[in-house]
């Protein structure tokens, strides 16, 4: 077994929200790892506090509005819990970068995509000698023709201004990408050519993942394992086929009822249907 410390351990972590009616616990003492390599899922409906863990895991909480108020968040084995802003800007990028589930909020519409790929290059990759072609480089790694660096955001379709963002991320190098509902908002196919994409860089760059998802499709098919969210509390997690064919909470085996009635025409679901079948749920 490796020695090395996980690239992201989060130890019964609870963060508030102050909002105008009170405080708001959105993450109660959640705990989950990421190794090196591994692919892992975090999911559960809206509101129950993925995407919070997710921005605490890059220190992009709401100062003013949220915190940390227990446990402990560690990269690479550091307790980077009550970090600074100044010590997160270390951070982000690499070894850890995210990309976000709607591009056009997080992309600068009067900016040409190669400017802002070429801005996270100078930033955060040193081994970059040449930047342009290190942009051109980026822009063939995530499928967009090279021509795409002189567009503007507005300018694509949200499949390509997803992979322009991935670019960007991909631009810091990172260990570790978090990939909030990056398929959400695009169609059946781009959704497909997405996931594709994901699944071919992180074996090329041997890059590892946290899928944030409400898609059970998609966890069973990328995911090695999953932790499931439900309330702010993580309430059940293993290795991705065990906990989908034998559920040990009532709210997975749920997900799990409402995936099998609406999945998809290509049957996606028949393993976990036909497995799951058997335990009576």
């Amino acid at each position: 077994m490796s020695t090395t410390a996980p690239l992201l351990q989060i130890e019964a972590l609870s963060i508030e929200y102050q909002g105008q009616s009170g405080v708001v616990r959105a993450v109660h003492e959640a705990s989950l790892v990421v190794r090196e390599g591994e692919s892992v899922a975090l999911v559960g409906e809206s509101g129950s506090g993925k995407s919070t863990v997710a921005r605490a895991a890059l220190g992009l909480l709401p100062p003013r509005t949220a915190g940390i108020v227990a446990g402990r968040l560690l990269i690479e084995g550091h307790d980077v819990t009550r970090y600074t802003e100044r010590q997160w800007e270390g951070l982000r990028g690499n070894p850890v970068a995210m990309v976000f589930q709607d591009p056009l909020s997080f992309l600068n519409p009067v900016m040409r995509v190669g400017r802002q790929i070429a801005e996270s290059v100078q930033r955060h990759d040193r081994a970059a000698h040449d930047v342009k072609a290190r942009v051109a480089e980026l822009l063939d790694l995530v499928r967009l023709p090279a021509g795409t660096m002189r567009s503007y955001p507005h300018e694509l379709s949200g499949g390509m201004r997803q992979r322009a963002l991935l670019a960007v991320a991909l631009g810091c190098r990172p260990k570790l990408l978090l990939a909030d509902e990056p398929t959400t908002a695009l169609d059946v196919t781009t959704q497909a050519e997405m996931l594709a994409l994901l699944r071919d860089l992180r074996q090329r760059l041997g890059m590892a993942m946290l899928l944030i998802s409400h898609d059970l499709g998609v966890v069973w098919e990328e995911c090695e394992r999953v932790y499931v969210m439900l309330r702010s509390r993580i309430v059940e997690s293993g290795i991705t086929r065990e906990v989908f064919r034998s559920p040990a909470h009532a709210y997975t085996a749920g997900l799990i009822r409402a995936a099998r009635a609406a999945r998809d025409a290509d049957g996606r679901f028949e393993t976990i249907e036909g497995d799951y079948a058997t335990t009576g749920g």
